[in-house]
């Protein structure tokens, strides 16, 4: 039986024939019973017909024979009671045009995919006769109305209040409840601050923790019911690949449409090679929401439809599933290869972290097991691999890439006042943010070893040991790339230090710097045990030894002058007042000018700043304390400050604000 998928082949003299008939027929429902009423004086029962079509038919079977067989009467009536139902529904149709009568009267559905089913096994078994012709041509109409009426319930409504630009379907997909973190990162412009930089933003937000699934599809339980009829009265007659195709074209638009909710619309490999980052970040992070929210939602939903619609049916099922599922995949392949294309820099490896993680978690659901078919799988599989591969590649070129950034950093302006370099905040919370992702960094960095390895033509067991200095053993190649990150970090701080002509200054900006490099690894659990104790130990040691360095360039002058030796000179021990003036007035001037400068100094951490004051103090207050009450008494005019004024001039060191002096006790 030849058919055309837009049910267009059409015979005008049966035509003509079929219309003379239904004129002479009708049909109605008696109780449980299908009254034929093809002549004023007779009536045939449905189920009668039914059992004598199906008598003809197991015959049929039993004696096969190519020679045309003779049609029985009941098989021509039933194939124009099947005319006249199909007239009747299509009149149905015609007066409400989006309304279908079929699915309305369960007993006149039934009674139809009756007739269909049996119409259809007789056009199976017919080989060539004139009723072959006509049932065939009739079973074409039925199915020809079944699509339409296919197309109607597949066909999303519009609501009243939809405008062309916005239209609102049957089903309706949430917004994302959290705005993703949007990060900027630049070496050009280290203008950085903690507080904006993404110290305070998690990078594994997912905007559906807390969402439930969404109704997708939102077909009744009757829709349902009604699809399925449909669905098998095609199939099971032969027009299998015309259902498929109107019910796969209708649920990739819905897909689409689903997706645009979203403000998602599918663009062009050029396009995103060509777009601005700035734009294309809100694009990336719109994509991963969408394709976790299709993966883990949007997919499951659509098969719990296919399974409901198709319960036996399962190879329609998989193939239609596969099909979508495809088709849609592909579409975020390609925008994730567009995306790969882009200028690779340090400040995009975020962006392409998600994404690689995306297409991880991604990559179970396409493996389908049964629930699509094999082929469609392994291809999807393939691509994924394929892309997350190129992503891998970038990626690791972009952590490279900062690595690259610290060694060309020659920039040689001294921070003002001793503060944290740009480049140290900027290194720091990128490598910070960067353990964020360290599973997906370590096995990132492994595949490249691996692809580097092949390509080198010998053989990389991820599971090798690499050796620290230390001898701490160390299996990530990730922590190896860290390690280098902040070995080039300490250099080119202690490069930096030597901008520095006071000394002293110099090693405020070493101890800053150390520092908040020491409390950043310690804050982040992946961090710390990235660089381990044993490193941290060891630059803890090196700002200790910061930190004596700077009492010895500051202080130890200072100290000097309260020294008491020759201040008591001939033989009765007598003070020498010029000697004691000139003791005074050395410590006030070097105090007060070491105030006026380091009062302007900047220690950022409250902990470094308590911890220099209180060094500070406990070095000068016993001396300045001892010397002044060994020598105040009739020397009073000598006296500028009581030890209490200079322990509290001390607290104002490194504060980073110009303080007066005008503090002396009376």
């Amino acid at each position: 039986m030849d058919k055309s998928f837009s049910f267009s082949s059409r015979n005008n003299g049966t035509s003509k024939h079929r219309r003379k008939l239904s004129e002479q027929l009708s049909w109605e429902l008696d109780n449980d019973d299908v009254l034929i009423h093809n002549h004023p004086h007779h009536h045939h029962n449905l189920p009668k017909v039914l059992e004598e079509v199906d008598h003809f038919l197991h015959n049929s079977t039993i004696h096969d024979s190519n020679d045309d067989k003779v049609v029985p009467e009941c098989v021509l009536l039933l194939t124009k009671l099947l005319d006249s139902m199909v007239e009747k529904y299509n009149a149905g149709q015609r007066n409400s045009k989006h309304c279908s009568k079929f699915g309305q009267d369960p007993k006149g559905d039934k009674s139809f995919l009756d007739i269909v089913d049996r119409i259809s096994k007789v056009c199976n078994t017919l080989n060539t006769s004139t009723a072959l012709d006509e049932a065939s041509s009739i079973l074409e109409k039925a199915m020809r109305f079944l699509e339409k009426d296919l197309i109607s319930i597949l066909q999303p409504r519009k609501s009243m209040n939809t405008s062309v630009s916005n239209n609102t379907y049957e089903f309706q997909i949430k917004t994302p409840k959290k705005k993703f973190p949007r990060k900027t990162f630049s070496f050009g412009s280290l203008n950085l601050h903690d507080s904006n930089f993404m110290e305070n933003e998690s990078p594994k937000e997912n905007p559906y923790e807390d969402e439930e699934d969404e109704e997708f599809p939102s077909f009744s339980q009757e829709k349902v019911s009604i699809l399925n009829k449909i669905a098998t009265a095609m199939i099971n007659a032969g027009y299998d690949a015309e259902f498929c195709m109107v019910f796969a074209d209708s649920r990739r638009n819905a897909f689409k449409t689903a997706l645009q909710s979203f403000g998602y619309d599918v663009m062009n490999m050029e396009d995103i090679h060509k777009m601005q980052w700035e734009l294309l970040e809100g694009q990336i992070t719109m994509w991963n929401s969408v394709v976790k929210h299709c993966t883990t939602v949007l997919f499951n939903a659509e098969r719990r439809l296919y399974d409901s619609l198709f319960p036996n049916q399962n190879t329609v099922s998989r193939t239609l599933f596969s099909n979508l599922v495809r088709a849609v995949i592909v579409q975020f392949l390609n925008f994730a290869q567009g995306v790969v294309l882009q200028k690779p820099s340090a400040e995009k490896l975020f962006k392409f972290l998600d994404m690689y993680e995306t297409l991880r978690d991604m990559e179970p659901v396409i493996k389908f097991d049964d629930s699509c078919e094999e082929q469609c799988g392994k291809e999807l599989e393939y691509e994924t691999v394929t892309t997350k591969s190129r992503i891998i590649e970038v990626s690791v070129a972009m952590f490279f890439y900062l690595e690259n950034s610290i060694k060309s950093d020659n920039q040689r302006i001294a921070v003002p006042n001793g503060a944290i370099h740009p480049l140290c905040r900027y290194v720091m919370n990128y490598v910070k943010y960067a353990c964020e992702y360290r599973d997906t960094l370590e096995q990132m960095f492994q595949v490249h070893q691996c692809i580097d390895a092949n390509k080198e033509n010998h053989k990389f067991n991820i599971n090798d040991q690499s050796k620290m200095e230390d001898g701490t053993p160390n299996t990530s190649a990730f922590a190896v790339q860290l390690m280098t990150i902040m070995d080039l970090l300490d250099e080119n701080i202690e490069r930096k230090s030597r901008l520095y002509r006071d000394q002293a200054l110099r090693y405020i900006f070493l101890m800053n710097n150390g520092r908040y490099i020491v409390q950043k690894i310690k804050g982040c659990v992946e961090l710390h045990e990235s660089m381990g104790d044993n490193w941290c130990r060891k630059k803890q040691s090196g700002l200790r030894m910061y930190h004596k360095s700077y009492q010895r360039e500051t202080w130890t002058k200072v100290i000097q002058c309260l020294n008491p030796e020759n201040i008591q000179v001939g033989g009765n021990n007598k003070v020498s007042r010029q000697v004691l003036k000139e003791r005074f007035k050395c410590f006030n001037t070097m105090f007060e000018e070491i105030h006026k400068t380091q009062s302007t100094w900047v220690v950022s951490d409250e902990q470094l700043q308590s911890e220099l004051r209180v060094s500070i103090t406990a070095l000068v207050i016993p001396a300045y304390r001892s010397f002044f009450g060994r020598f105040k008494k009739g020397f009073d005019k000598y006296i500028k400050y009581h030890p209490e004024d200079i322990e509290a001039l001390i607290e104002d060191l490194f504060g980073g604000n110009s303080t007066s002096m005008s503090r002396r006790r009376t």
